[in-house]
Parts: C-alpha cells; sequence; structure tokens
C-alpha cells in the first residue's frame, strides 16, 4: 500500500512541476525582444496607442530606425539636431525616419510616416541622405547627431 501511495505522489509532484513549469514560461516569458541600435520598425497609431513593430530596414513598412536606446531614467535622446520621436516600453527608444534616398513620404495621422509614390500630393522626396553632419545647401534639411545622418528634402508633389 505504502509503494503504490508513494507512486502517486511522486507522479503528482512531477505533474505538478511540469505544470509550474509550463505556467512559469507562459507568464515570466513575456519579456519584449530587445531592440538594437540600427533596427528597423514600424510605428503606427502614434497619436492615441503607439504600436511598435519589428521591421527589416527595407520594408515599404519600417518607417523609423532605432538611434539609441535609453534604459536609465533621467538620460535622454541626443540634443543638437532635430528633435527624435521616442517610443517607450520597458526602455525608451530614440527613433529617427528610416528615409531612402530618391523615395517620397507622406504622413498618415493613424498609419504615421508612410512611403508613398512621388507626385502625391504634400508629399517629401528625400533628394540626399548625408553621413557625418553634412549639410545640404539651399535644400531643407533634417539633421541627427546620432548616428550622424542629413536628409536632405525636396517637394515630392511636383
Amino acid at each position: 500500500m505504502r509503494s503504490i501511495m508513494r507512486k502517486i505522489v511522486t507522479g503528482l509532484g512531477v505533474a505538478l512541476l511540469v505544470l509550474l513549469g509550463a505556467y512559469a514560461l507562459g507568464v515570466f516569458d513575456t519579456e519584449e525582444p530587445p531592440v538594437a541600435v540600427g533596427q528597423c520598425a514600424s510605428v503606427t497609431r502614434a497619436v492615441d496607442a503607439p504600436r511598435f513593430t519589428a521591421l527589416d530596414c527595407g520594408s515599404d513598412q519600417a518607417n523609423v530606425k532605432v538611434a539609441k536606446v535609453v534604459a536609465q531614467k533621467g538620460e535622454g535622446c541626443p540634443a543638437g539636431g532635430s528633435a527624435y520621436s521616442t517610443f517607450t516600453s520597458s526602455v525608451t527608444l530614440c527613433l529617427i525616419p528610416n528615409l531612402v534616398e530618391g523615395s517620397c513620404y507622406g504622413q498618415d495621422q493613424a498609419a504615421g510616416l508612410l512611403k508613398v509614390p512621388c507626385g502625391t500630393a504634400q508629399s517629401v522626396k528625400v533628394a540626399k541622405v548625408l553621413g557625418g553632419g553634412a549639410a545640404c545647401g539651399d535644400q531643407r534639411s533634417v539633421a541627427f547627431p546620432e548616428p550622424a545622418v542629413t536628409f536632405c528634402l525636396a517637394e515630392g508633389g511636383a
């Protein structure tokens, strides 16, 4: 009788450990995937409920790139250029637009920055992408110190 009771208790103990392990994996494995500098993403619903979705930088939906990951309170995005967009979850992400030279972009309130066909009304064309703090001359520009990049812009709705 003791042998049967021992087997039942052992079986229940093993079953309990398996259930606790499954529960722990399901509940405690909810940590967000790490986000790295240079990673691209789509940020949508920027006004009411921002949503960050990691994407390949070559994707037409990848409208931002992570410039800096701020993990410590009190630390902020780099200063000295255009204002960074931010996305905050467990850390704050300093974001720059993922603009491609020769492409045109438009703004949508729900979707954020979108790649659009050049010639679209109120679109902006990225005439040049320059590194190292270079200037665009007479063209409108958006510059960021980290990473050091300048986007030279022209009207896209020609």
